[in-house]
């Protein structure tokens, strides 16, 4: 079986058509067909229905599809390292991150990385905080941006680079607007928009709460933070919210106001495989976050 007969194979599972393959691929129909009988030989079995001129994959045609997809994905994983190992310089990060962290520190990390590393590209992808983890672990991505940072799990490395406050989001004719600061039991009464269970942000929310001797009384729950804060300035309820989520991003009609009793807290940082070393770009991105938060905590 060779390589080049995989890739034919794709590409007409994809068109289900030999001519407009054979056009993409830049070989002749006769060819390709002919690569194409050669597998079906070397397998034993049909991999494709012949219907005038187009084709439909049969079911063990779409067993292989399936895994040879996946096959070249890691070959192309395979070759993408080779490269950043003759030039770390020019690879490819891939990186994820959950949406409270999506518009700070993210976008100014990268900035700064990219400064420094002009050809360094970034595949981005936003998840959830059990997700990212399990994506890490499973070599779907190379490191997560999380808060708070995982300290217990074992398949992963952690390294925190600051803490953060969590604080209170009221709308901005709450009784309790002007207040400097406030105690969490003041809005036992309140209902309260929150992320769904399961989120971390609830839990830390609802733990908070708990600390206090109430459950928070939950009127509405979304996934995105824009949402949650649009449904904050319509008066609809209040919330907990990293600080950070709010820099420079206090939505109209909202407040924040610091919580003094009890105090609560997100960790922020980054978790990197513990089964695997990191591959050269990345290694260049996690040491330049390092230095990158080692610098802003001596002026913070």
């Amino acid at each position: 079986m060779e390589l080049r007969q995989i890739q034919y194979f794709i590409e007409v599972a994809k068109r289900e058509h030999f001519t407009e393959a054979s056009h993409n691929l830049h070989v002749a129909q006769s060819a390709l067909s002919r690569q194409i009988a050669n597998l079906e030989t070397e397998l034993g079995v049909s991999l494709f229905i012949r219907e005038g001129r187009n084709v439909k994959l049969t079911a063990v045609g779409k067993i292989f599809l399936k895994h040879v997809e996946l096959a070249m994905n890691e070959i192309e994983k395979a070759k993408q390292k080779i490269d950043e190992f003759l030039d770390p310089e020019r690879g490819t990060i891939r990186v994820g991150f959950t949406s409270s962290l999506a518009a700070n520190p993210l976008p100014t990390v990268i900035s700064g990385f990219r400064a420094r590393y002009p050809d360094i590209g970034f595949q981005l992808r936003q998840g959830s905080y059990q997700g990212l983890i399990d994506s890490v672990i499973n070599g779907e991505i190379d490191l997560a941006f999380l808060g708070p940072v995982p300290t217990q799990e074992k398949n992963v490395r952690s390294h925190i680079f600051f803490a953060e406050n969590i604080v209170a989001l009221l709308p901005a004719k709450h009784p309790l607007a002007k207040q400097p600061s406030l105690r969490l039991d003041q809005l036992q009464d309140d209902t309260f928009v929150l992320f769904p269970p399961g989120f971390i942000l609830r839990n830390i929310a609802v733990n908070a709460c708990s600390q206090m001797g109430f459950t928070p009384k939950t009127a509405f729950e979304g996934e995105d933070i824009d949402a949650i804060k649009g449904l904050v300035a319509a008066g609809l309820g209040v919330t907990l919210l990293p600080e950070l989520t709010l820099t420079d991003n206090v939505p109209r009609e909202t407040v924040k106001i610091p919580i003094s009793e009890p105090l609560v807290q997100r960790t922020v940082g980054i978790i990197i495989p513990n089964n695997r070393e990191l591959p050269p770009s990345e290694k260049l991105f996690y040491h330049f976050l390092k230095e990158f938060f080692d610098v802003l905590s001596k002026y913070s």
